[in-house]
């Protein structure tokens, strides 16, 4: 019986847990990135009342690549919306992804490394890169996306945003 006991408990605390992440994501995590230009940045450095993008993504990762070459081929969907790149890896990475991708043309994305807090990846709970949430000009979550999706269908939720 104790070990019934257990197991049910065992049961409601995990699916308590898995409940109250998944509603801590409707809200914009609070990071804090180094970005490319060595700038520290959090959520207070976003503008009000515009939606945002995060972007969990790896510099080495070749899906993440392509979305961002993507992304920048369809900027004309995408330039309204503030989007933030973040990843774990050395500072270093970063700048080199942000050079080799010129993404300092485009004023609208930030790139940065969370460091080792890794804050950023438990809170979405990351299992593959990029990982992508999309809030919309409240802050509030409209879509989260465990793959990249297809280019089209993230520029139309990036359009509802």
């Amino acid at each position: 019986m104790k070990r019934i006991l257990f197991f049910l408990s065992l049961i409601v605390t995990v699916g308590c847990t898995r409940a109250q992440n998944n509603a801590n994501i409707k809200n914009i995590p609070d990071y804090r990135i180094l970005d490319a230009d060595s700038v520290y940045r959090t959520p207070a450095n976003l503008k009000k009342n515009q939606p945002v993008m995060i972007v969990y993504f790896s510099p080495d990762c070749s899906h993440c690549q392509h979305l961002i070459n993507e992304i920048k081929g369809q900027m004309k969907d995408f330039s309204k919306i503030q989007i933030v790149m973040v990843s774990a890896v050395d500072y270093r990475m970063i700048k080199g992804f942000y050079k080799e991708f010129g993404i300092s043309a485009y004023p609208n994305i930030t790139v940065g490394t969370e460091g080792n807090s890794y804050k950023v990846l438990q809170y979405y709970n990351v299992k593959t890169t990029p990982y992508i949430a999309i809030y919309n000009h409240q802050h509030k979550l409209l879509k989260a996306y465990e793959k990249a999706p297809e280019i089209e269908e993230l520029a139309v939720m990036v359009k509802k945003a």
